[in-house]
């Protein structure tokens, strides 16, 4: 396990596995009730390429973990109730199925957590100095997906969900107790004219 840092963004630029867990984990705080992990992995195919073997990615090194760090200065300008922020990426050969990044997002509520989960990857992917190099059936190239780097101010923000839509769990939510309520009474009903089983076994989600 890597020694997380004494603060609240855990940036990293590394050749040897991620660990989600371990990140998600970190990122947990009494404050934030909302945590959002997306992970990238390596897949075995890419538009075009059919049968990809292996990625390997390569970047200016000592310029990944400020690039990274200036990402989360960005996304904590945009949502200063953010927690703790995760970003981590992998250079050198990846085989399919292996994690090539991952990024961890907490906040208060979930809305936060999910909008800035999305600008953290869609921003390293625009303005990391990484590239990846694809092998495949019809032999070996640089990504053809690659775009001109820019600046995390120039990343626009994803679409916001709605302030108060924190779903039917929440029961206690002056704002959707009726909504709850209604959720509850239709499931009753779904029983009673005995449709309701698949739902009690969970087959149904």
């Amino acid at each position: 396990m890597v020694d997380p840092p004494a603060g609240d963004t855990w940036v990293r630029c590394t050749r040897d596995p991620l660990a989600p867990g371990e990140a998600a984990s970190w990122a947990v705080t009494p404050s934030c009730g909302g945590l959002v992990l997306f992970m990238g992995t390596v897949r075995d195919h890419a538009e075009g390429r059919p049968g990809v073997t292996e990625v390997a990615y390569e970047a200016y090194e000592e310029q990944v973990e400020p690039a990274l760090w200036a990402v989360a200065t960005e996304a904590r300008r945009r949502w200063p109730e953010l927690g703790r922020l995760v970003l981590q990426h992998r250079i050198g050969p990846l085989a399919v199925g292996e994690a090539s990044v991952l990024v961890v997002a907490t906040a208060p509520h979930r809305p936060e957590a999910f909008v800035a989960g999305r600008f953290l990857i869609d921003a390293i992917k625009r303005t990391v100095p990484i590239w990846k190099r694809e092998s495949w059936a019809g032999g070996v190239d640089w990504g053809s997906c690659a775009e001109e780097l820019t600046t995390p101010d120039a990343v626009p923000s994803p679409p916001r969900w709605p302030a108060h839509d924190h779903g039917p769990h929440h029961a206690d939510d002056p704002h959707h107790t009726d909504g709850a309520r209604h959720e509850r009474a239709g499931t009753v009903s779904r029983d009673q004219a005995g449709i309701g089983a698949e739902a009690r076994s969970g087959r149904g989600h």
